[in-house]
């Protein structure tokens, strides 16, 4: 990889970490003030939100396929029907999503997309 594919991946990996690092050392700063002040201390709403808000904007981006043709959006159908069927029967998340990769590869390397 040439280096600005590098730095790209850097930066990338920076944000992201900061994404969750800042909010963290945010609110922890914030609860040892208030324990300090003999108050009680609540998480804000906002913070509570962000975790899901982040994941499901990766989601959101992660279904629309590369070459929007018929066969991606096949399988990425197939690959999404696979993860939510396991998730109803089992209620986790890791089964699901190996799962649901599992499928999606299978369904790329069955069919020429």
């Amino acid at each position: 990889m040439d280096t600005s594919m590098w730095l790209a991946l850097v930066s990338i990996a920076i944000g992201t970490y900061l994404l969750r690092l800042l909010p963290y050392i945010w609110m922890k700063r914030s609860l040892a003030r208030k324990q300090a002040e003999d108050g009680i201390g609540a998480m804000p709403t906002w913070l509570t939100i962000l975790g899901p808000t982040m994941i499901a904007a990766m989601f959101g981006t992660s279904l629309v396929p590369h070459h929007p043709d018929i066969l991606s959006w096949l399988t990425t159908g197939v690959g999404i029907l696979v993860t939510f069927g396991v998730w109803t029967r089992t209620r986790s998340m890791g089964l699901p999503i190996l799962c649901g990769v599992v499928a999606f590869g299978i369904m790329t390397l069955l069919l020429p997309v």
